[in-house]
């Protein structure tokens, strides 16, 4: 063997070693040893197995659970309070670093209580994360509508019999044998204030929640269903409307990590808001759904997660705040650690990809033969909601002509074959929207919540947004930055766009993509 070939043989088993210890290192993060959170878990499971009524107590505890995917842009979500105070990983990954515990499991089996409840405060975010086990929801003390309902059915129908109220009873916890009947609160106001604040959220549900909780007797805790596996409750606010329910989405996320769940939780929703077509990802993001006016009486939890509302997530405050964040990717993250660098958003927009099944180990958008899609992105007239008239607000008023002169001009575009892909978001599936999102080489639209999908687009997508003088709001440019993608923007002087204006910004687009 010449010394040209032993040299490419050495070099081929470094990188062979390097790829193991890479993997090895990415599977350690995610079966990272255990979490005080999973060790309580754990301890919980052990006191209560023999105590408590269940479906089958032979039977793997996440046996219904959905494994997480793996997912390139992944960084482990360690348990430290070394994250600093509004960084990146602070404010899109685990802030939540404060741990507060209300009521612990005790440890000697005579007092046989199972109840626990403890907290993660965001100084950052200025909410918590919260989590307990041994906890009874009783739905008919919970005011609201039923849900689930098909549109049509509940037309008209008022936002505030859609949203919770919470009565005397409608959460207990478990405090053992030695607790007395009369009334205990599980948290005071001051608690209340210092790690659930309102902040300027007008109706706080999940504070409310809290604070409805009581400490009861053992014997008290009578429920019709035990459920064993890990559950998330969540209330949704602007439910019809993707950029808030992609803050839903985020904000759920983000409390299955901070917990360390081993597998995708379950989800309830507590409101009563009718059916959406944003419910095939809350179904496709965790392994499964339910409406909690649904269950046919009172019901009990082993592990119950409390997520915040989406109005508490980096993508809604951001809004209001400045959030110096740019999207980077993970390797190069891992290798050279930014307080004002993230992968979080690329990470979440690979989890909604792959729940889909479509495939996230692509990090760069690869021209096929039929060449670049360039999504143009549509805002229709359709029925959101029960109060909703069916008409969206025009935000370019003369986008029929836009869109046909982009049309004319790419059938007569020389260099290259583009795709002109007519995005009529309204009609189609999540499934196909998010597949449209991934296959374009760039993205245009009018301001709307439909462009929120950029979360998961490819790192060289190139976002093009047209802004009507009455709709100047960041959304869309901050997202494009914490995921680090190429963005541009076509201000308008009213609602009017001059199609040469936009067939410019995209040709030059395109040339910078060697089209």
């Amino acid at each position: 063997m010449n010394n040209r070939n032993l040299l490419l043989l050495k070099i081929l088993l470094f990188l062979f070693a390097l790829n193991s210890l890479s993997l090895c290192l990415y599977f350690t993060s995610h079966s990272r040893t255990l979490t005080p959170s999973q060790t309580d878990t754990q301890a919980r499971h052990s006191l209560s197995l023999n105590r408590l009524p269940l479906t089958d107590q032979n039977r793997h505890p996440y046996r219904y659970s959905k494994p997480w995917p793996i997912l390139p842009s992944y960084l482990p979500w360690s348990q430290t309070t070394q994250v600093p105070f509004r960084s990146c990983e602070a404010y899109f990954g685990n802030g939540f670093t404060n741990r507060v515990d209300l009521l612990k499991p005790k440890k000697d089996l005579t007092l046989n209580r199972m109840g626990w409840f403890k907290c993660w405060f965001s100084e950052t975010l200025r909410s918590s994360v919260c989590e307990g086990g041994g906890l009874r929801m009783d739905p008919g003390k919970i005011k609201m509508s039923r849900g689930g309902e098909i549109l049509e059915e509940v037309i008209g129908r008022g936002e505030e019999e859609e949203l919770p109220e919470f009565q005397t009873g409608a959460f207990q916890i478990d405090g053992g044998d030695g607790i007395s009947g009369e009334d205990q609160r599980l948290v005071t106001q001051e608690f209340l204030d210092e790690y659930v604040p309102h902040g300027e959220i007008v109706k706080h549900t999940m504070r409310e929640l809290i604070g409805s909780v009581r400490i009861v007797p053992t014997t008290e805790l009578q429920c019709n269903e035990w459920i064993e596996e890990p559950t998330l409750l969540v209330t949704r606010f602007e439910y019809a409307n993707l950029f808030h329910t992609f803050t839903d989405w985020y904000s759920a996320y983000v409390a299955s990590r901070v917990t360390g769940l081993p597998n995708r939780p379950h989800l309830v929703f507590v409101d009563g808001h009718c059916r959406a077509s944003l419910e095939e990802t809350w179904k496709a993001l965790f392994s499964s759904l339910r409406y909690a006016k649904n269950f046919s009486g009172p019901v009990c939890f082993r592990h119950l997660i409390l997520s915040p509302l989406g109005y508490e997530t980096p993508l809604f405050k951001g809004l209001n705040e400045d959030i110096n964040c740019h999207g980077a990717s993970a390797p190069d993250l891992w290798q050279h650690p930014d307080d004002q660098k993230t992968a979080r958003l690329s990470e979440f927009g690979e989890m909604i990809k792959a729940a889909f099944g479509f495939p996230v180990h692509r990090h760069r958008i690869e021209k096929p033969a039929s060449g670049h899609n360039v999504l143009f992105v549509r805002r229709e007239d359709y029925l959101a909601h029960p109060r909703h008239h069916g008409k969206v607000e025009s935000r370019l008023s003369n986008e029929q002509e836009v869109f046909d002169a982009l049309k004319s001009w790419v059938s007569n575009h020389k260099e290259c074959k583009i795709n002109l892909v007519n995005g009529l978001f309204a009609h189609m599936s999540m499934k196909e929207q998010v597949r449209a999102i991934q296959d374009a080489s760039v993205i245009i639209g009018a301001h709307g919540a439909g462009l929120t999908h950029i979360v998961s687009a490819m790192p060289k997508t190139v976002i093009l947004e047209i802004i009507s003088s009455q709709y100047r709001r960041p959304h869309f440019a901050l997202i494009a930055r914490w995921k680090g993608l190429e963005y541009h923007a076509i201000n308008l002087e009213g609602s009017f766009a001059s199609p040469p204006v936009v067939i410019d910004k995209l040709n030059n687009i395109m040339r910078s993509l060697g089209c």
